[in-house]
């Protein structure tokens, strides 16, 4: 008798979302040789717009999971309490994997998935990869309008989703399953280009989530997509290494993008060679650990003196992934020399022509590699290794007075206050040199970029592109999944906390251990300080009752409003320590540090005054002041304006002259 093969299916039955969830599972990144999971995972918060969908699918999988000999679901769910915090969650989760990892997000239909907007604008600005999954109204629209569907009266077609197009590095709408292999494939080459990478925003109608096909199994396939290291054009990297040994005093200024490409040793090897100084952007930071002799530390509004009194002579700039924002070149005024020239390394294009500079594109490992190699042998002027050093130590004095402020400060505090100083030294001073620091918004920011002495490349996690308000906290949980031998100190304070203090319930769920300093000091003292500086007086900034009726004039400068935040902590499940002196500050963090990594959030609770100020960067931040004013403090502040207006430069000078033409011989 004959016998007959077997042929295995050529398709599966399975719906839109069933599909989706299979083929994200099967997602891999490969960079030199190491091969990760592209998604480590979806975050999300059903309703009625992907319960049934995407929810549906996400349990099919851990139950499939559970079925088989490795218990751990391939795909698994995250519920989390806020949409935007969730793509906060996945973005701190990338950004410590270097990009090479990520999350998935899925939101509802309408205010589920518009609470994403925040958190796509973000991703995208910082040029992090993230899966947003919003869901969108009938695609069949058969049953319009649907309980929170936008409606239109200029065009069908429009939904809310419409509003993530200019937020995203890309946009697609699955309006049939057929649609969703080309945007999916799509997708992951965007979230895996170093150059195009950020929010990638796949919208699904609600219907067709739920809607079956037949799918080809090779949809489902193990894929690797590899995240390339794009090397430099020999000739722009030969330009670039004339300009910089034409140099007398040059600067590299460090971004983000030594960090995403693992360049660290690459920069490293360079400045020793060379003694070219370095300072760091916000993402940069870190790039060069404390003790370099080369490190002038943080650039710009929020640098130090050191780094700011050598960007003012710079002849030569090198940016290294960088995108030159105004806190980095303090509003195009911190760059002084008039014959500046900027060389720019970055693997988007975009960045690499900024300030007129001699572009050089490709991946920072790679080009700073070229680089070396083309500039051996050159060394700067030792002179210029002199005054590096000097401006350091005199920088890391007033740093060290910040950390432990002299009796002239402490003896004007009140009772149970400290400086923000005196807390930031503490948690650097006693984390362990791995731990991770993060932070967003505030003051804390400002002060982190000029005072941290970082001690690890990943030790410094400062979200500075977007400077979003809650960040703080699920940013917290995302790099603490990505990396559980590091604790995660999320530096936040009070009015950064009371924008999303939620996702303290989603670390209690997960049984992660994060530690929050919530830093007490009654208001938004960042902004409290801009205000007066621009004379406008501090208004509006501080937690005060109103002093008598609105109708009758009263205004905010009654009482301050005192808050038990750390009592609405522990509602939530955290452990709560409550700290009123340095001594009972350093036990705290002891106490944190030695808390079990599955226990769950720990906040410790301060009180600051938030009129003891870090040292001054002596740079400048371009905010508009009134023009006109009855105020004497504006007009004051406008005439300071005017001043530091003089210095605002467009640097336009002729970035690359081109080859040298040959010489002709008489």
């Amino acid at each position: 008798m004959g016998g007959h093969a077997v042929t295995a299916p050529q398709t599966l039955r399975l719906t839109t979302a069933q599909a989706l969830v299979r083929f994200l599972a099967a997602q891999y990144t490969e960079r030199d040789g190491r091969r990760q999971r592209l998604f480590a995972g979806v975050l999300g918060i059903f309703g009625h717009g992907n319960v049934a969908g995407v929810g549906q699918a996400l349990l099919e999988n851990e139950l499939a999971q559970q079925d088989s000999a490795d218990p751990a679901p391939a795909l698994p769910y995250v519920l989390a309490r806020n949409e935007q915090a969730m793509v906060h969650t996945a973005v701190g989760y990338a950004r410590h994997h270097d990009r090479l990892q990520t999350w998935a997000c899925t939101a509802s239909v309408g205010p589920g998935s518009t609470n994403m907007l925040t958190g796509a604008a973000l991703a995208t600005i910082n040029r992090i990869p993230v899966l947003l999954l919003p869901s969108g109204t009938f695609a069949t629209r058969v049953s319009a309008p649907v309980l929170q569907e936008l409606e239109s009266p200029a065009a069908g077609d429009v939904s809310v989703n419409d509003a993530f197009r200019p937020l995203s590095a890309y946009f697609d709408e699955v309006e049939r399953p057929e649609q969703l292999p080309s945007a999916l494939l799509t997708a992951m080459a965007v979230l895996t280009d170093p150059a195009r990478t950020g929010a990638v925003t796949v919208s699904l109608p609600q219907d067709v989530q739920a809607e079956a096909a037949d799918w080809p199994v090779t949809l489902f396939a193990e894929r690797t997509w590899t995240v390339p290291r794009q090397r430099p054009d020999v000739e722009q990297l030969r330009r670039a290494a004339e300009l910089i040994r034409g140099a007398n005093t040059p600067l590299i200024v460090a971004g983000g993008g030594v960090h995403y490409s693992g360049a660290e040793d690459e920069l490293a090897a360079l400045v020793a060679d060379t003694g070219i100084p370095v300072a760091e952007t916000q993402a940069g930071k870190g790039a060069l650990l404390h003790g370099d002799p080369a490190l002038l530390g943080a650039i710009g509004s929020t640098g130090t003196t050191a780094a700011n009194a050598i960007a003012a002579d710079a002849d030569v700039v090198i940016g290294i992934g960088t995108r030159y924002s105004d806190f980095t070149t303090a509003s195009r005024s911190v760059f002084g020399n008039p014959d500046v020239r900027f060389v720019n390394v970055n693997v988007a294009a975009a960045d690499s022509v900024k300030q007129s500079g001699l572009a050089v594109t490709g991946d920072a490992k790679e080009s700073l590699r070229e680089l070396r190699s083309a500039l051996a042998g050159y060394r700067v002027p030792q002179p210029l290794t002199n005054r590096v050093g000097e401006l350091w130590r005199e920088w890391d004095r007033q740093v060290q007075a910040s950390y432990q402020p002299p009796a002239e400060v402490t003896d004007r505090l009140d009772a149970g206050l400290l400086t923000q100083g005196q807390v930031l030294g503490a948690v650097n001073e006693l984390s362990d040199p791995r731990d991770v620091v993060l932070c967003a918004a505030g003051s804390m920011p400002g002060d982190l970029h000029k005072l941290w002495r970082v001690r690890d490349r990943k030790g410094y996690h400062v979200e500075y592109g977007y400077s979003c308000m809650g960040y703080e906290i699920p940013a917290a949980i995302g790099v603490k999944l990505a990396d559980p031998a590091r604790d995660v100190f999320a530096m936040v304070g009070d009015g950064g906390y009371l924008m999303m203090p939620a996702e303290l319930v989603t670390a209690v769920q997960e049984r992660v251990k994060i530690i929050v300093v919530l830093v007490q000091n009654y208001g938004f003292g960042s902004i409290g300080a801009l205000s007066e500086s621009l004379g406008s007086q501090r208004f509006g900034t501080r937690y005060r009752y109103r002093d008598g009726a609105p109708d009758a004039g009263g205004q905010l400068d009654g009482p301050l409003i005192e808050i038990d935040l750390a009592a609405n902590a522990r509602s939530l499940g955290a452990t709560v320590i409550e700290v009123s002196d340095a001594d009972q500050l350093a036990a705290a963090i002891a106490t944190a540090k030695a808390a079990p990594d599955d226990g769950g959030p720990v906040v410790i609770h301060v009180s600051t005054d938030p009129f003891v100020f870090s040292p001054d960067s002596a740079a400048w931040w371009d905010v508009p002041v009134a023009q006109v004013s009855h105020l004497d403090s504006t007009q004051t502040a406008f005439d300071e304006y005017t001043e530091h207006k003089k210095h605002q430069r467009e640097y336009l000078a002729p970035a690359d002259p081109g080859p040298t033409a040959p010489k002709e011989h008489s």
